[in-house]
């Protein structure tokens, strides 16, 4: 082996050297970017919109902000408008509450009217009462046969059956009970026909006495509804009986004057209704409706 040999064996390789990189460099390469493109945009085109776009941002924010006073001008003005308009409202909805005081209708009809009338009757007695009732019967709008129910009212109140007893002094005493005789009853008209009253009961033995009793005066506590006057050839029938009679093959009790003509009737129309009336066509008709509402119920 020759020394060239032993040297070429002797021989170390080292390794090459590894290139590293640094973190400052990066750095540097960063901040370097941002100053091109600094030095490069000779408009200052990019720089300009980002610093408008925050004054911008800014200015909205301040904007916005409840603190500025602007704002605080604009709230406290939406405030008190609202508040006129609440008060403006509130002011009309009590003006209309306190003037319109509507009827209230406390009694649901016993049968189907054409016509339903309200009148005031507050400090009238009997005469009084009986006249506005004729008054009415005389001018109703309703077409012939056609039934107009009419309703005393007191303050606006439509008044029961006991009220109505009392404010003409009739001698009708119903029971107590408003189970046993209802304080609805139905009061009015059928055209051409005259007057009626229509009682409501929990059955005919609840009334029938009370009826019976009120016979020898009941032509003097309706005449004046009737429309009938008591006069000299008219006196005997307050002292007249009624008679057992039949209407429409119902049980009645008849008052007939010298002529045999009906004067004032009262008919058990149904187990739980009694009619009172001046002739047999109004109760005819009272007596087909009522039909007809039980037909519907």
């Amino acid at each position: 082996m020759t020394m060239t040999e032993d040297n070429n064996q002797n021989q170390i390789i080292k390794p090459a050297p590894q290139k590293t990189e640094s973190h400052g460099a990066v750095v540097e390469t960063l901040v370097g970017d941002m100053a091109d493109v600094i030095e490069n945009d000779t408009e200052g085109g990019l720089v300009k919109k980002i610093i408008h776009g925050e004054e911008e941002h800014e200015q909205e924010r301040k904007n916005l902000s409840p603190e500025s006073k602007k704002n605080q001008i604009f709230m406290l003005v939406g405030a008190l408008l609202i508040f006129f308009a609440l008060a403006i409202v509130s002011f009309f909805i009590y003006k209309n509450e306190s003037q319109v005081v509507p009827i209230e209708k406390q009694f649901t009809p016993l049968v189907f009217s054409d016509q339903s009338t309200f009148l005031p009757i507050d400090g009238l007695k009997k005469d009084g009462v009986a006249q506005t009732v004729l008054d009415e019967i005389s001018k109703t709008s309703v077409k012939g046969g056609g039934v107009e129910g009419i309703y005393l009212t007191e303050n606006k109140q439509a008044i029961g059956l006991r009220r109505f007893i009392t404010l003409i002094g009739a001698s009708f005493v119903p029971s107590d009970n408003l189970a046993f005789v209802s304080d609805n009853f139905l009061m009015g008209t059928v055209k051409n026909d005259g007057f009626f009253i229509l009682l409501k009961m929990r059955s005919i033995s609840d009334i029938f006495d009370s009826l019976r009793a009120w016979e020898p005066k009941m032509l003097s506590d309706l005449h004046g509804f009737l429309g009938i006057n008591i006069g000299s050839d008219t006196n005997y029938l307050l002292t007249k009986s009624f008679q057992d009679g039949i209407v429409e093959n119902k049980n009645a009790r008849i008052l007939y004057d010298k002529s045999g003509n009906i004067v004032l009737m009262y008919i058990f129309a149904d187990n739980n209704s009694v009619l009172v009336a001046g002739n047999e066509e109004a109760a005819n008709e009272i007596m087909l409706r009522l039909a007809s509402n039980q037909a519907g119920q």
